[in-house]
């Protein structure tokens, strides 16, 4: 019984040995979810880019701005004309906070009265909104000690009264709920994983079936066969997005803010991309196994670097340059600012362009490697 295991046990490792592709998928597949993992996922909400509109622009007010700035948590990269402006930075999705301080800020506080900060704040993430709140509060009271000690300084024991009031105001997701932002990532992940996966089976299929060398000395041209091979999966991916929209509606009872036809027609650039992907996957692969492991492979990156779960601004920069390089950051960012904002292509056309060429790209590369292969 023994010398027959250890048969069995050699011949399963010769098996692994001459499949040098599955080999280093099992072997280096471990070491990539480690790094992503360990560097990708940090609940600790830092750098949130921030807009500023400081009316008042004195001492007090700049003291207030220097606190954010000095803050780990918001990243001060726009200062803003109007409150419009401030607005449509956070609709472009350019800051995830707003800051608006009234003109007559320092007055009121000399005048021991109550100087107000608007924050808006981008609530389609509960996670990151929920954070943001916290400090802007912590700074506003911040302030008003500071405020409050110069006072007494200069009139004794004067009232006690006054201080910075700050008035929040939640866009997009007033209930904070982590349905809302969950749901259309999501959608686009899902819709991804499904393009990938059935495009890769339908031709490695036919590979592992031995149909495919059959189908090459037909008259069919390679051309024609990856035609074949892809519109049923592009309108059955159609299909798919507008079925997960009424069941994100319907069933999920999230608000859809913006144009569905918006979002179908930008739904079909990013399937470029998407089908692009499953032909890499059907021309690195011979078996089901490997189109299988392979598909699940490219999906951790975009669960992880893309903004599904973790914001974008709590990563290393040079990860926050490799999520540049993923279509679905940029259809995500689509997603999120058509079903939760309501925004226009006007607005999202610093997503749609990015998300267009990449597309383009992958597809046009993967078209090449398979008529190589073919």
């Amino acid at each position: 019984m023994a010398t027959r295991t250890l048969a069995l046990i050699r011949n399963e490792f010769i098996h692994i040995v001459r499949d040098p592709y599955m080999l280093m998928l099992a072997l280096i597949a471990p070491v990539i979810d480690l790094v992503l993992f360990g560097y990708a996922i940090n609940t600790t909400v830092e750098h949130l880019p921030t807009v500023v509109m400081d009316q008042a622009d004195d001492r007090l007010s700049r003291e207030f701005v220097a606190g954010l700035v000095n803050s780990s948590i918001f990243d001060v990269r726009h200062r803003a004309a109007s409150a419009s402006d401030v607005r449509d930075e956070i609709d472009r999705g350019a800051a995830k906070i707003g800051i608006i301080i009234a003109p007559d800020f320092a007055r009121q506080l000399a005048a021991g009265q109550t100087a107000s900060v608007q924050v808006l704040v981008d609530g389609s993430d509960p996670a990151t909104a929920q954070a943001a709140l916290y400090a802007i509060v912590a700074l506003g009271e911040s302030q008003s000690a500071r405020a409050l000690s110069e006072r007494l300084a200069r009139l004794g024991l004067g009232s006690t009264s006054g201080g910075v009031e700050v008035q929040p105001r939640l866009l997009y997701n007033p209930s904070m709920s982590g349905l809302n932002f969950m749901i259309p990532g999501l959608l686009g992940l899902g819709i991804q994983l499904q393009t990938i996966v059935f495009t890769a089976f339908s031709i490695v299929g036919e590979r592992e079936q031995g149909t495919l060398e059959q189908l090459l000395v037909s008259p069919v041209r390679p051309i024609e066969l990856m035609l074949g091979k892809m519109v049923p999966y592009v309108a059955l991916a159609f299909a798919d997005v507008i079925i997960s929209v009424a069941v994100v509606v319907l069933w999920f009872h999230v608000v859809f803010a913006g144009s569905l036809l918006l979002l179908v027609g930008l739904s079909m650039v990013f399937l470029f991309a998407a089908l692009g992907l499953g032909l890499f996957v059907s021309t690195v692969s011979q078996t089901l196994g490997q189109a299988t492991q392979l598909a699940f492979l490219l999906q951790i990156p975009s669960m992880l670097l893309t903004g599904f779960i973790f914001p974008l601004e709590t990563m290393p920069r040079p990860l926050q340059d490799l999520s540049q390089l993923i279509p679905l950051t940029y259809y995500l960012r689509v997603l999120r600012g058509i079903m939760l904002k309501g925004v226009g292509a006007d607005v999202l056309w610093g997503d749609i362009w990015p998300m267009a060429v990449l597309g383009i790209a992958v597809f046009a590369l993967s078209v090449s490697r398979f008529r190589k292969r073919m």
